[in-house]
């Protein structure tokens, strides 16, 4: 297998030449494989994403909810180039919302101004490959992975592709952490409903017992909501999601047209995102705010750095490494903040609802918001 966008890439070693297929393969495309390839590829370095769905973008796996580029600059004030980095068109936002309502068990609720984006989160993916197209990036779609050795991905149909550098962006059970990386990460399975109907303009998150040591969500959209929740096993008292999920997403009346499930890393990012010439990037290293659940803009943060820095890697030798050092000055600590905050709500979570309904009120109400926004939560710490 030759690229055909360039030259079949070399390299010397000490007594043989070692032949290249590509100089990046990227096993996932979506918002982290996706941008890694963008970056790469609008650098003149040859790359092809892998992946194993035939549509990249479906099934719909999330609430696809994001900030506003406005709001991302607030968020994440270390983060440079956001309207370089975050390209949305209109097409795949379904609703802007600006008030963000946080709701108690007893459905008091605590308001908030939130510049939001809801989006038609295929139409969003798929923007997203189309740009690193553009850029110069190559897409195999319909290809799983049975293994890597080396700088080998060997595909299920026999295929091999040899690259000088591969990038995990499979999410959390990337084949590339699974063969390379012993770390574990907390886990958090989700489940959602769309449905129809008209749920307002608000951003609603509800924290209590109907979603155990997570939270729920309803997420407004021009037609329609995203409704549905997320929860720690360990705190259910053996419910299952199915039961605690339903009950939720069906206190909102309205026809469900799509009923989805996935699963987000909630420990926060890996200790280490490289090893010799393998990288991870998106939910593969944890790049979700466990205060939040927000994955989709995190991910993209660190493919811009992954890409950048491969670029650098493949053509002056600069260490894969520098990826992380680069990562923890963007985002180290938004990271750390968003950490702590999940560490305390999961001791509050077990408190009762009552204790909660007493805890979530007027007095609290920014030390909420500083949590939910991967702030401090209390100054002196």
């Amino acid at each position: 297998m030759v690229n055909n966008n360039s030259d079949l890439a070399t390299t010397t070693g000490s007594n043989m030449s070692v032949e290249y297929d590509y100089d990046v393969v990227i096993i996932g495309g979506g918002p982290a494989g996706s941008t890694v390839a963008r970056y790469v590829a609008q650098s003149g370095v040859s790359v092809i994403v892998v992946d194993s769905r035939e549509s990249i973008g479906s099934p719909l796996q999330c609430g696809e909810l994001v900030p506003t580029n406005d709001e991302m600059r607030r968020l994440c004030p270390n983060v440079p180039d956001m309207d370089d980095l975050f390209k949305t068109p209109e097409s795949a936002i379904s609703k802007r919302t600006e008030i963000m309502k946080i709701i108690t068990p007893s459905g008091k609720s605590l308001e908030f101004d939130f510049e939001g984006l809801v989006l038609n989160r295929v139409a969003h993916d798929e923007a997203l490959v189309e740009l690193a197209k553009q850029a110069g990036a190559e897409y195999k779609v319909g290809c799983f992975v049975n293994k890597i050795e080396g700088n080998s991905v060997f595909i299920r149909n026999g295929e091999e592709i040899r690259a000088k550098v591969i990038v995990g962006a499979g999410g959390h059970n990337d084949p590339v952490r699974r063969a390379f990386w012993k770390e574990k990460s907390t886990n958090i399975p989700v489940k959602f409903s769309l449905k129809e109907g008209d749920y307002g303009d608000a951003v609603e998150l509800h924290f209590g017992s109907m979603a155990p040591g997570g939270y729920a969500w309803m997420f407004p959209k021009s037609s329609g909501a995203n409704i549905g929740l997320g929860i720690q096993k360990n705190f259910s008292k053996g419910k299952s999601l199915n039961i605690i999920a339903k009950d939720f997403i069906d206190k909102y009346d309205g026809t469900s047209t799509f009923n989805g499930a996935g699963s987000l890393p909630m420990s926060g990012t890996i200790k280490k995102f490289v090893k010799g010439n393998y990288v991870l990037v998106g939910d593969s290293a944890g790049m979700v705010l466990p205060s939040n659940g927000a994955g989709i803009t995190i991910a993209m943060i660190g493919g811009r750095i992954a890409g950048q820095v491969i670029v650098q890697h493949i053509k002056n030798d600069m260490n894969l490494s520098e990826y992380e050092k680069i990562w923890k000055k963007q985002m180290g600590r938004v990271m750390l903040n968003s950490k702590r905050s999940f560490k305390i709500g999961s001791i509050m979570f077990r408190l009762p609802d009552w204790m909660l309904n007493l805890f979530f009120n007027r007095l609290t109400k920014a030390i909420i918001w500083r949590a939910v926004t991967c702030r401090r939560m209390f100054w002196i710490i």
